[in-house]
């Protein structure tokens, strides 16, 4: 999982700016559910009025809301307003413009009370009207009428009278929720703005167009946010992607047969395509979705203690239950991906072998015998594949109970709150709003859960290719290499073993090959030939011993500088999709086109390329398949001969080639390669007749060097290869040649 978060890491500006985005998108979100309590609360239920205190109130009103207020609060009271005269139809009392905060906070607490009792009183409730009647039967009947209100009783009391009802009605409202005097207060505050003549329709429309408008740009911010996060995790994820396929690329370019043999070619390909692919969809995930997810559920938690805490207990129920389905699934499923991924590799490898074995498959009619390893392989990776999508399946159900749950459960404990007054129902809607938001974070992180453990395995499979140690390597000071034995190579007592292997391949082999001359090496098959041309482009390095050019150790040189003398030419010759130019110009590509020229013509390519319509223009399919085994031998050979090498290593790349067309290019080539030192793996004797060196190694080990006349003579490998491919009278003209030569010595 690390290596996931380490490669977004890498694009740690971006994440910044994604992450300020995310805020803003967060603070939209979690802003549209308290709005939507406000308008449900204040917009409908309260008709607009927002204020728990008047800012305008009649004299006649702040008369009788003084008459609940006790003598000492009276005075803060009366400093908060000044009087206006003209602002409204009758004589009123305004709140000043300079009040604080502190105030208004003040006034709150001091007016709450004595506004329910005024409301109270003004619309005649039963409780009111009780404590009416316990006034008037304590007041002298004289002094009693029917059409007295309590407001006058009240101014006709003794002032110590007066407080000792005040503060037994203050002790009595102490057990009243607050949010019934709330709700009495802002009532109270409608009544007296509806005494001074004020518009009250107005007031509400004004309000919710102001606050549906506040809603209507959040939703377009948070739009806005949300998408520009998507573009800028987009291009994060792209550029992840461009990265580590291009790190991957150059580290592979840079791989020895020896990490080839570790990372199948199979293998490499899904890391580079389909992993990459994983990381890359998995970050634009991360971003978008694993970073606002804990932003939005942190916010949501925030706002929910804010709104109602009494229900909290409730999102810590749905949390914990969701963990425990998150933890469940994750030790269900991760194990799998890890195998999911390499049943990919299998099915990626299977499907390669049958692919490019396709023609063989079908001389053999072996077609049955494929399908069904086809069919194995993919039925495994279906079946990995359905037990971890039938795990996830689990949890989107699950999720869905959680939620509607949830829900009901807040409606059931909500309903019993506003039956008993300590909530409203707009706040009831943003806590259940609030809830989702934060059941939708973890949400979210679940549907992840689906994608993010096999984007950690496809992420550590990546890595293992990065993290691996190339065998070969430059060394820290490159030598640099010595023109007075230019194209010399030498062979001193080198012994090679495959890394792992037990013995060696090659033992204490000895010889030089010169400029000039072609240096032949033959033997039976497994002999350990390409293995040892093999070495000298440091394919491999060897295990003892030590290789020479130019008389220096190719280890002490760098692989550019030693490859850039080599003209190698392997095995299976190898084209890359292009043009015959490109193809033949590889390892030259700025030379002249008489150059490429004179490359076809030694090679003999020029037979066939002249017969295509456009020439050296023509295009080469993917591996060369459009042109013979033959034709991709001869252009391999031309792309070598371009590059102008001083040293030339052809690995039995002849074999392809007809007789007679062999010895024209053998011809050609020599007259080409009179300065250079070539190096031919043959199979066939033919081939290396006329070489100056002939090294014949049996069971990694050198048989026999020389000539191909003294070879017939003193070395019996070589004898038994001559008697199986040469006729009886060629064997007795090479034995004649070489006794004729000892007797002209001796004499």
């Amino acid at each position: 999982m690390k290596n996931l978060f380490k490669y977004a890491a890498e694009h740690w500006k971006s994440l910044i700016a994604i992450i300020v985005v995310l805020f803003i998108q967060a603070y939209c979100d979690l802003s549209l559910p308290a709005y939507t309590s406000d308008i449900v609360n204040v917009g409908i239920q309260q008709a607009g009025i927002e204020d728990r205190i008047p800012e305008a109130i009649s004299s006649e009103e702040m008369e009788r809301l003084l008459l609940f207020v006790s003598s000492e609060n009276q005075e803060t009271v009366m400093n908060a307003y000044e009087e206006d005269n003209d602002a409204y139809d009758t004589a009123a009392y305004v709140l000043k413009e300079d009040i604080s905060e502190d105030d208004t906070e003040e006034l709150t607490d001091i007016l709450a009370g004595p506004m329910m009792l005024t409301a109270g009183f003004e619309s005649g409730s039963d409780m009111t009207q009780q404590i009416e009647e316990q006034l008037k039967s304590a007041m002298p009947q004289e002094l009693v009428s029917d059409d007295m209100e309590v407001f006058d009783i009240l101014q006709m009391l003794p002032a110590e009278q007066k407080e000792a009802m005040i503060q037994e009605m203050e002790e009595q409202m102490d057990d009243i929720p607050e949010t019934i005097l709330e709700q009495a207060a802002v009532s109270y505050v409608g009544s007296a703005y509806e005494n001074l003549g004020m518009d009250m329709d107005q007031i509400q429309i004004t309000y919710l167009i102001t606050t549906g408008g506040k809603m209507a740009g959040l939703a377009l911010l948070g739009m806005a946010a949300s998408i520009l996060v998507g573009f800028m995790a987009s291009r994060v994820g792209a550029a992840t992607g461009r990265d580590l396929r291009g790190r991957v690329f150059r580290k592979v370019v840079g791989f020895s047969n020896n990490e080839f043999d570790h990372f199948s070619t199979a293998s490499l390909i899904t890391r580079s395509t389909n992993d990459i692919q994983q990381i890359q969809l998995i970050i634009v995930m991360l971003l978008r979705i694993v970073l606002y997810a804990p932003i939005l559920a942190i916010g949501g938690i925030i706002q929910v203690f804010q709104t109602n805490v009494s229900m909290s207990w409730i999102i810590a129920l749905a949390v914990v239950i969701i963990a425990l389905v998150i933890l469940v699934l994750f030790l269900v499923a991760m194990p799998k991906f890890r195998i999911l991924q390499t049943l990919v590799d299998k099915v990626n490898l299977v499907m390669r072998e049958i692919l490019t074995g396709l023609s063989v498959i079908r001389a053999f009619s072996t077609q049955k015998h494929e399908e069904e390893r086809f069919d194995d392989a993919n039925r495994a990776l279906t079946k990995t594949n359905l037990f971890v999508n039938r795990a996830m399946t689990f949890m989107m159900p699950v999720m869905m109970l959680v939620m509607n749950g949830i829900s009901v459960l807040i409606m059931w404990t909500g309903a019993h709150g506003i039956d008993n007054g300590e909530m409203q129902v707009g706040d009831m809607m943003a806590f259940i709003q609030y809830t989702m938001q934060i059941i939708m974070g973890f949400l979210m992180l679940c549907m992840l859960s689906i994608m993010l453990p096999r984007a950690a395995v496809a992420a550590d499979r990546v890595q293992e290719v990065l993290d691996s140690k190339t065998v070969i390597h430059d060394p820290e000071k490159p030598e640099e290499f010595r023109n007075e034995e230019k194209g010399l190579l030498r062979f001193d007592h080198v012994s090679f073993r495959y890394p792992g292997a037990d013995e060696n391949v090659l033992h204490d082999i000895t010889f030089t090959a010169r400029p000039g001359q072609t240096t032949a090496i033959i033997g039976s098959t497994g002999s350990g030939k390409s293995t040892l041309v093999n070495l000298i482009p440091r394919f491999y390095d060897v295990t003892e011993g030590s290789i020479t050019l130019d008389g220096v150790d190719i280890r002490q040189v760098s692989q550019h500088g030693l490859r850039g003398k080599l003209g190698y030419v392997p095995q299976k010759g190898i084209l890359f999709s292009g043009d015959i130019a490109s193809n033949i110009m590889f390892g030259n590509p700025h030379g002249s086109e008489e150059e490429m020229i004179e490359a076809a013509e030694i090679a003999q390519a020029t037979e066939f390329i002249d017969q295509k319509p456009d020439k050296y223009e023509s295009p080469i399919a993917q591996g060369g398949s459009n042109v013979s085994g033959g034709q991709k031998q001869r252009l391999s050979i031309a792309r070598a001969i371009a590059k102008h090498p001083e040293v030339f290593i052809f690995d039995d790349s002849f074999s392809a080639l007809d007789f007679k067309t062999d010895v024209t290019l053998r011809k050609a080539l020599k007259q080409k390669t009179k300065e250079s030192t070539v190096l031919i793996v043959a199979q066939r004797i033919s081939t290396i007749l006329n070489a100056e060196q002939i090294i014949v190694l049996d069971d990694g080990r050198i048989a026999g060097i020389g000539t191909h006349k003294e070879l017939l003579k003193n070395c019996e490998v070589y004898q038994q290869i001559a008697a199986s491919q040469l006729s009886e009278s060629e064997l007795k003209a090479g034995k004649a040649a070489e006794d004729g030569k000892e007797v002209s010595v001796n004499a």
